[in-house]
């Protein structure tokens, strides 16, 4: 097959066909195809777009290019969540363990932060011990056993992505539909599991920060697990502010404790407890949203989910203790509060400069091979519509010396934006998406 045709086929708008796409993503995977050729077919995507159709195969075969995990043996519609990346965005290690005190499994493969999103293997990572690498059959036996499991992709896990990846990264082709459809839903259905829900992040500190490009992502991607005979559907949730209080590794696991302990209340569980019905409904463990609820609020009072959480810290060799004493956590050497410079409301976050003050602390990375700090990070102490008077404190610090928090706290001035008029607070929910309809919330 000529693929300096395809590339021609592509820039000219026709739509590629299916052994075309295939020997793409195997060429891809292979090393057979020369960068720059992937290159200029990726940009021909990016400008010409790609159909349905097209779009659909791409994720197949980038999904067929290596391992495709069968969790055929665990009992019951195994289900999976997948967020397109946030800040403070801790819901797996909440509705995760939630959904598995209601009796639906959870097979979760998760991946790693880079840039100013977090990963949920490095928040899993700060808890002493925790293991993330298990190997297919100790996690489908931890499933069987337990309800859920957490760990990191196969290094053979749809490698077509992790090469198309690289390239995108570095030639601007990053932002196509079609490109991050294929592969977030590539890795979701190479991991196996037959319930997907999909958190599509929209506003400032999202991949897609436009509302109407955010339902689109959406809707591609529900139609291709859809199309793939897998049970999928989104919801679009908002990321102008972060969604949890706590930014920081060992930080957002103090979080997901206290609110798994019913200590803690707010965005991060309401997000959690939404995304979660959905999971119970797909895994057909409530006959609607009503029932789907009901079960998590009971196994979240009843201490259920946060017993679990517990169970698999163990399983994966952590110490399970850090959900009794969360001082077991990776504790910073310095912390100090930032405070509020004038008096007004809070109007409005720069979330991704804070994800990315996080990142600069050593809670994330730049470079893929970045060690990470368990400890730093910071709490919020406000959020976007609450009221502020000078010297209030609206953050917590937490650094591994003081020239870090005080760069922090810099950062957290120029990012908490303060009006003389009272702002309202965003909504959390824009849309809900499935294979027949969009609905705005």
């Amino acid at each position: 097959m000529d693929f300096l045709d395809i590339i021609a086929r592509k820039k000219m708008g026709e739509a590629l066909s299916e052994e075309e796409i295939d020997y793409f993503a195997k060429g891809a995977a292979g090393g057979n195809i020369p960068d720059y050729q992937l290159a200029a077919l990726l940009m021909a995507i990016r400008i010409q777009g790609m159909n349905r159709k097209e779009t659909a195969q791409l994720t197949l075969s980038m999904a067929r290019s290596g391992d495709m995990a069968d969790l055929s043996r665990i009992e019951g519609i195994t289900t999976d969540k997948h967020s397109t990346g946030g800040v403070g965005d801790t819901t797996t290690l909440v509705l995760a363990p939630l959904v598995a005190a209601c009796g639906v499994p959870v097979a979760k493969m998760s991946g790693r932060g880079l840039g100013h999103t977090g990963g949920t293997l490095d928040k899993l990572e700060s808890i002493p011990g925790f293991q993330i690498d298990l190997g297919m059959e100790r996690f489908i036996e931890q499933v069987r056993r337990i309800g859920c499991a957490v760990i990191g992709q196969s290094s053979n896990l749809a490698p077509a992505d992790k090469a198309l990846y690289a390239l995108r990264d570095v030639t601007s082709t990053v932002d196509s539909i079609p490109l991050i459809a294929a592969s977030i839903m590539s890795k979701k259905l190479a991991s196996g599991s037959k319930a997907i829900v999909l958190d599509v992040k929209t506003g400032g500190g999202a991949i897609m920060q436009d509302l109407r490009q955010s339902i689109a992502l959406a809707q591609t991607m529900v139609h291709i697990g859809n199309d793939a005979g897998r049970r999928v559907m989104a919801v679009v949730t908002d990321m102008a502010e972060p969604l949890g209080s706590h930014v920081g590794n060992g930080l957002e696991v103090r979080e997901a404790i206290e609110v798994l302990a019913g200590k803690t209340r707010g965005p991060l569980l309401d997000i959690s407890l939404e995304l979660g019905a959905h999971m119970l409904r797909l895994g057909v463990g409530a006959a609607d949203e009503k029932e789907a609820r009901a079960k998590l609020l009971r196994a979240l009072g009843n201490g259920a989910g946060l017993e679990t959480f517990a169970k698999v810290i163990e399983a994966q060799g952590g110490d399970p203790r850090v959900c009794e004493n969360t001082g077991l956590l990776p504790q910073a050497k310095i912390v100090r509060e930032a405070f509020a410079p004038e008096n007004g409301w809070i109007c409005a976050m720069d979330t991704t400069r804070l994800g990315n003050i996080a990142q600069n602390m050593g809670a994330g990375r730049k470079a893929k091979d970045d060690p990470i700090d368990y400890s730093v990070g910071f709490v919020l102490r406000r959020r976007v519509g609450d009221k502020v008077a000078k010297g209030d404190p609206i953050a917590t610090i937490y650094a591994k010396d003081s020239d870090s928090a005080s760069a922090a706290i810099r950062g957290i001035a120029r990012a908490v934006h303060i009006s003389e008029e009272k702002a309202a607070s965003g909504k959390l929910l824009h849309a809900v998406v499935t294979a027949g309809f969009v609905e705005e919330l």
